[in-house]
């Protein structure tokens, strides 16, 4: 078997370490059309990292997964032709009005299914490989005894999320913003950078990452997914197409998560990745990860009869 590795990229210089580093495809954005990409990029750089990445054998995939208002779909042309006369190799879709003006104009764009929560059985997932659709984004709420099922039917590779923060909640509204208003705070950073976060009344040990940026504001959940010692069952249930991202793990402690699951990634391969090695490359991500953000492996290990 064979794994793909995509990981974000906030940066010209970053993409570089990346790609130097092994990674087979780079995930970037801008700030109009994709959503809650570490850092948006211009168009330039998107260009410059799209050419690098080319030149080094390996692809890009941009982000245009925005939930796609009016505003939003009168301006998507120009920047659909910008990414096709670029030649990104894919692009991540969630909302189908931008499916049906690939369709309708005959983009030579291939997409990738991102509709984040939805993206849960293999009906779906096929429903979208028949509309054209060369991948698809699984959900990051699925527990294993799903995925195992989902599986057994996929006509698509489906990516999963193996290392990075995992979104609960997108409302468009400026949540944040609103709450500055009642409190009356002046100045304060809205974006990921400034850390903020809400909790549970009762339990001071949850921590739900939260920020707000042009197309609303985001919640995640409680813990960073953390998947390295659950990687070789993964492989073995089919899913090649793995991802890091970055969104709160910056810099060069990311390139360095990269590499860590690099090495994982080429002893699963060589049907050399013992407990005993996944438990220690684990431990090394947990050194490098940010203080005060907790890891885990989510849904993984929960009973599907008892999420709600």
């Amino acid at each position: 078997m064979k794994i793909n590795l995509t990981v974000t990229a906030e940066s010209v210089e970053q993409a570089r370490e990346l790609l130097a580093a092994g990674a087979d495809t780079l995930y970037i954005g801008d700030k109009d059309f994709g959503l809650r990409v570490p850092v948006p990029l211009s168009y330039a750089d998107i260009q410059e990292i799209t050419e690098m990445a080319h030149t080094a054998g390996k692809k890009v995939t941009v982000a245009v997964n925005a939930l796609m208002h009016i505003e939003k779909m009168a301006v998507i042309k120009p920047y659909l032709d910008f990414l096709q006369e670029i030649k990104v190799d894919q692009i991540t879709v969630g909302d189908t009005g931008v499916i049906f003006v690939l369709q309708r104009d005959h983009y030579e764009l291939p997409y990738i299914y991102d509709a984040s929560t939805l993206v849960a059985s293999s009906r779906q997932i096929n429903f979208w490989a028949e509309q054209g659709a060369v991948g698809a984004v699984l959900a990051r709420e699925l527990p294993k005894t799903e995925l195992e099922k989902i599986s057994e039917n996929l006509k698509i590779p489906s990516e999963i999320l193996v290392y990075g923060a995992t979104i609960i909640h997108h409302s468009k509204r400026p949540l944040l913003q609103n709450y500055f208003n009642f409190a009356k705070v002046e100045g304060e950073d809205k974006n990921h950078a400034a850390n903020h976060f809400v909790a549970e009344p009762h339990d001071e040990n949850s921590h739900y990452s939260i920020f707000e940026d042009s197309h609303g504001t985001h919640i995640f959940a409680n813990d960073d997914l953390d998947m390295m010692t659950e990687l070789a069952d993964l492989a073995k249930m089919g899913y090649d197409h793995w991802k890091l991202d970055g969104i709160f793990t910056s810099g060069e402690n990311f390139v360095e998560i990269f590499k860590i699951f690099d090495q994982a990634r080429k002893l699963v391969e060589a049907d050399e990745f013992t407990q005993d090695k996944a438990f220690l490359l684990d431990e090394q991500v947990r050194k490098l990860h940010p203080f005060g953000r907790s890891l885990s492996h989510g849904f993984y290990d929960m009973d599907p009869a008892k999420i709600k």
